[in-house]
């Protein structure tokens, strides 16, 4: 017998070889039928594989992501099955899940495959899961997996296997389908119950370059119809929201081929735009005590070395600068925080100085996969609202908090009142991924669980594995208006650039001690956070924001003249606004200003023009009545200063 232990530490005696499915059976027939896998000792199993010793176990539903990932790393498998057998002698790559439904790399040889193609691949699948097939789950060794596969001609599977310890290489199995796989699975196929292939894209084997094209199919299945209906309805509504479509819709943005693949060229309104987002948190950041620096967009190879993030940034970054004269290399900096290095070591200091803040809107390049590009949110050129505080140990929390105060000031401007706050900590168990000692990252974690703690901040995570190369780190993960989640605000604590650059201050004991480093960025990075601003508010910014605050709308060309003198008023007192001259009737010009996302429209004819009022209309509300312009001057800084209050 072994002893089973359940997450309300209830503990269950079962024979040896039990399952977590005949575990779930054991509690209720109804949850038996909704267990999709299980986690073993922190491990998630097949819900049907044999537990032969003691254990902690939980059963993962479709409540659970884990139990969301089993689905549809299932649905992987499920689709590779059918494609096998619709077109015999495809090969294939890796099938993960991913955050919403999954994907396999294929070499589809001499088929051509394109969408038209996903309704016949979806029946097949639906068909395989109406069978209820088994995943069935087989332990082989490297001889045989080599075996089977070089039988089937499958490079890639080969490729993998030789990658794999003797003793740690499964099988899966589904009607006649076998692949190389870890696992987990669903217990059969018959879970699945609606199936949608999305699109099909390119994708490098291994993501190198060098390496031969696949095709890639993205999908994603549900347990049930109304689910992937809902989700359906979902996709569309992101689709109206998408930040490129928008982008181009209010001339925010463009790319240019020519220029170069992910890298944005921000057009007049768009840069209006950035340099507001810009000018408010330097405001915040003068009242915090924050000076601004400039640093160069590119920096010695040595530098980088030294900082380490030539090791760890060195492949997905452009290729070092050669300068064949005299012999030196450069490198487009992937970060800002070396320069501000040696910005704090251009002088000596004393701690009476400290802390010191230094903040840059400072542009970094990382050389992205053509394929993982996607619009503002994957660039390879992009600009992060970086600082970086040099602070004594006494100093850190005050600081820390301070950071948080800030990014709480932005959420309360951008109105993002659904987040929660993710701090990431070093995977013990594989340390080699970090830099600096045990004790620096002891230090750093504890200040970061105890900040945390004395700020209260709602909904908190701990995640580990996840912390930067040299720190952990403080995240605040933002959903937006349709429930997705987005990585903005970041806060990092640094022992290790400091010992690596030498830093140092002299205490009050007259003796040279090592400053801490608190890496930060509340937008983190400007491009990322206007696509995520865009898609979140469709593009009705609010009003401090927004390119155009109104818009005046002279009900004839005699009115123009007047409305000549509305504008200049506005233009006085600081309103962004201007006239539609066009001869159209005025709703109409009512209408494109609505699509336009203009938040006041101001309609001016001859009882406006007689006695020197405007009516106003307020987009989404309709009409507010007349007012003088210094009335609504007074009414639009009312609402636009609430940002600062």
């Amino acid at each position: 017998m072994i002893t089973i232990t359940l997450p309300d530490n209830s503990k269950k005696q079962y024979k040896e070889g039990v399952t977590a499915l005949e575990i779930a059976r054991d509690i209720s027939e109804g949850l038996a039928r909704n267990v999709l896998s299980a986690k073993i000792n922190g491990e998630v199993w097949d819900a049907i594989r044999p537990i032969d010793k003691d254990a902690d176990v939980r059963l993962l539903t479709s409540r659970d992501e884990e139990g969301m990932a089993t689905l549809w790393h299932s649905s992987a498998h499920l689709m590779a099955e059918a494609i096998n057998t619709l077109y015999p002698g495809v090969k294939f790559g890796i099938g993960p899940n991913i955050e919403k439904g999954f994907y396999y790399d294929i070499d589809f040889g001499d088929y051509e495959i394109s969408e038209k193609d996903f309704e016949k691949i979806e029946n097949k699948m639906m068909e395989f899961a109406r069978e209820k097939q088994l995943f069935i789950r087989q332990e082989v060794s490297k001889a045989e997996a080599i075996e089977y596969f070089t039988g089937k001609n499958d490079e890639y599977k080969l490729e993998l296997i030789n990658e794999l310890d003797d003793g740690e290489i499964t099988f899966y199995r589904s009607g006649d389908f076998v692949d190389l796989c870890r696992g987990p699975h669903l217990p059969d196929t018959g879970f699945i119950k609606a199936i949608k292939l999305l699109n099909v894209a390119g994708a490098y084997w291994r993501g190198d370059i060098k390496r031969k094209q696949l095709t890639r199919i993205y999908g994603i299945t549900f347990l049930k119809k109304k689910d992937l209906t809902d989700y359906l309805q979902f996709i569309e509504e992101a689709k109206l929201r998408d930040h490129r479509r928008i982008g181009k819709d209010l001339e925010l943005f463009t790319f240019s081929q020519l220029v170069g693949s992910g890298l944005p060229l921000w057009l007049p309104r768009g840069a209006e735009l950035r340099e507001r987002l810009e000018n408010f948190l330097k405001k915040v950041q003068r009242e915090a005590g924050y000076e601004q620096v400039i640093t160069p967009h590119i920096g010695k190879v040595e530098l980088f070395k030294l900082s380490g993030h030539y090791d760890k940034y060195g492949e997905d970054s452009f290729q070092p600068i050669d300068t064949p004269i005299e012999g030196e290399q450069f490198f487009l900096k992937p970060m800002n925080c070396p320069h501000h290095c040696e910005i704090y070591k251009s002088k000596p200091h004393s701690y009476k100085d400290l802390p010191i803040r230094l903040a840059e809107f400072g542009t970094v390049y990382r050389y992205e996969q053509s394929g993982e590009l996607h619009g503002l949110t994957r660039a390879r050129g992009f600009t992060q609202d970086d600082a970086h505080i040099f602070c004594r140990p006494d100093q850190l929390k005050d600081e820390f908090i301070g950071v948080i105060d800030i990014v709480m000031k932005i959420f309360k401007a951008l109105d993002f009142k659904d987040f929660i706050t993710q701090i990431s900590l070093r995977d013990s168990n594989d340390k080699e991924k970090y830099i600096g000692s045990d004790e620096n990252w002891e230090k750093a974690e504890k200040a970061i669980l105890e900040v945390s703690a004395e700020k209260k901040l709602p909904n908190t995570i701990i995640k580990y594995g996840e912390a930067a190369f040299y720190g952990p780190k403080m995240d605040f993960m933002v959903r937006d208006a349709l429930g997705r989640e987005w990585q903005l605000g970041t806060i990092q604590v640094d022992y290790n650039l400091p010992d690596r650059f030498e830093m140092e201050y002299v205490g009050s004991d007259n003796q040279k001690h090592r400053p801490i480093m608190i890496h930060r960025a509340p937008f983190g990075s400007m491009e990322r956070f206007v696509a995520v601003l865009i898609e979140h508010t469709a593009g009705k910014f609010p009003l401090w924001l927004t390119p155009v605050q109104a818009i005046i709308l002279p009900i004839s060309e005699k009115y123009n003249k007047y409305a000549k003198k509305v504008l200049t008023l506005l233009n006085n007192s600081d309103l962004r606004a201007r006239i539609d001259e066009r001869s159209e009737k005025t709703g109409r010009k009512i209408r494109d200003a609505e699509v336009n996302k203009i938040p006041y429209m101001l309609i001016v004819g001859e009882r406006e023009e007689a006695e020197s009022t405007i009516s106003v209309r307020k987009q989404g509300e309709g009409d507010l009545g007349e007012f003088t312009v210094d009335q609504f001057v007074k009414r639009v800084n009312e609402e636009v200063n609430t940002i600062y209050s």
